[in-house]
């Protein structure tokens, strides 16, 4: 929330795609004058104070989907182009307190199955806040964390972090929240997905640290570099 105060901070980073969740509606932002503007903002949401921001960067342009499903809440599928390249991007907060079903990982599990035909081995990024880890499952219901990332996995589709830190779900050693601050309660909960051919490119996969970003947030940032 009030990434106005804190853009600056993820934007000396230069990141190409961000992902904000939790993010305030774009009127209300105000980039500092020394950091480079967005190509292209993409915002979802009904809370103004409290949605779900893209933004990309460096030519990169973003246009919402038309099979874009607003019941699921909230995983965007996004096309992202650049000059000649293309590709998926499904941006995601998991957050739907409306659905009995549960609001987290089950609005995933409903998604990639809705969005299945979209969903290629080559060309495809799942990102974002995934409100989910394997040590939450559920066995009695199929909608938990590690049949979501079986089902991305059987697509050609992986976990950036896992695969580069070679960690099993369930068992990181790089938290990405610290519920309400606390280096005592640490969770990994964020995730970027990618197919195969964005796989094989990994260059990277960083984690924020407690020290630096719990003062502008309880999530630290996931940065993917692909070369």
């Amino acid at each position: 929330m009030a990434f106005r105060k804190k853009a600056g901070f993820i934007l000396v980073h230069k990141p190409d795609i961000l992902i904000v969740p939790e993010c305030e509606h774009p009127d209300k932002l105000l980039f500092p004058k020394d950091v480079q503007k967005p190509t292209d903002m993409l915002w979802f949401g009904e809370n103004q104070h409290k949605g779900l921001g893209i933004f990309s960067f460096n030519q990169y342009h973003l246009t919402e989907m038309d099979d874009h499903n607003r019941d699921l809440k909230m995983i965007v599928p996004i096309s992202v182009t650049r000059r000649n390249s293309k590709f998926t991007l499904f941006a995601i907060w998991a957050n739907n307190p409306g659905d009995k079903d549960g609001q987290y990982v089950e609005q995933i599990w409903k998604a990639i199955h809705h969005y299945e035909p979209l969903m290629k081995k080559t060309r495809t990024i799942l990102a974002g806040d995934f409100n989910s880890n394997t040590i939450w499952d559920r066995k009695s219901r199929a909608g938990n964390h590690s049949n979501v990332v079986k089902f991305l996995e059987e697509k050609k589709i992986f976990s950036a972090y896992h695969l580069h830190h070679r960690e099993s779900q369930g068992k990181e050693k790089h938290p990405t929240l610290y519920m309400y601050r606390h280096k005592g309660k640490p969770y990994h909960i964020d995730y970027c997905f990618a197919s195969a051919d964005f796989a094989r490119k990994i260059q990277s996969v960083e984690i924020g640290d407690h020290h630096t970003w719990t003062k502008y947030s309880d999530h630290v940032p996931v940065i993917v570099t692909f070369w």
